[in-house]
């Protein structure tokens, strides 16, 4: 078991997706080659974007210049190539995810952030109910009226999302083990299947950024009681958020 803090401060930033030289400059050589894997358009442009921003706001923060950061990707859990981003030896630990046109980051000095964004009508929810919802939830969720269907799976997924992120299990584990509180509460791990206990996590929605298409997203961190999130946007990946330097 993670040993628990009484809360953890989080950064959030928000920012449009774009992709030019100056935000692909900032990317390793590994990185390039992932970008250059990627066959959509638009699924370059997030991940060049998020990968920016993150060294931007890593590099105000640090004072190393953001060209120089690397991002280590040794899973946490067992040892492959394929975990999520942090910087190596820092203090800082961090969070990205992007729907359509936005790319949030989340940052935290104490605890594993993880961070979770969805658009509405991404997902068919009442398809997935099955795979996605515990059994109180599935109950909850069928009684609520289908033009309510898709926001309230939205709410469930990022919560859920957010929590798998922050142990770095990503969705290797069922969803349907964990269950949150529900999606007009305010959000809350209630269990999680014996895994985890409640208390290891501070669980919080967030807001879309400042962005029209910003979607429902959600913020959990492990090894922290509670979460308080300091929630910005900037204009372009490049940016500097408030307070960053």
């Amino acid at each position: 078991m993670s040993a628990v803090q009484p809360a953890a401060a989080a950064r959030v930033v928000w920012s449009p997706v774009t992709d030019r030289p100056a935000v692909r400059a900032l990317l390793d050589e590994g990185e390039r080659d992932r970008y250059t894997a990627l066959r959509a358009p638009g699924d370059r442009a997030r991940f060049a974007a998020g990968r920016a921003l993150a060294k931007s706001v890593l590099g105000r923060l640090t004072g190393a210049p953001a060209r120089s950061l690397r991002f280590d990707r040794t899973c946490m859990l067992c040892g492959g190539p394929h975990g999520a981003p942090r910087l190596a030896g820092s203090r800082y630990r961090f969070s990205l995810s992007h729907a359509g046109e936005v790319v949030v980051l989340a940052v935290c000095e104490r605890g594993s952030p993880g961070v979770d964004v969805e658009r509405p009508g991404r997902r068919d929810f009442a398809r997935l109910a099955g795979r996605v919802l515990s059994a109180a939830e599935a109950r909850d969720f069928s009684g609520l009226p289908p033009g309510r269907l898709d926001w309230a799976g939205c709410r469930y997924w990022t919560r859920k999302e957010a929590l798998l992120k922050a142990t770095g299990h990503g969705l290797t584990l069922p969803m349907r083990e964990i269950t949150v509180s529900g999606p007009g509460r305010a959000a809350a791990l209630i269990d999680w299947a014996g895994r985890y206990e409640v208390s290891e996590f501070g669980l919080t929605d967030l807001g879309a950024g400042g962005h029209a298409d910003g979607g429902v997203a959600a913020l959990a961190v492990h090894g922290a009681s509670g979460v308080a999130v300091s929630e910005s946007s900037v204009g372009d990946p490049l940016d500097a958020p408030p307070g960053a330097s």
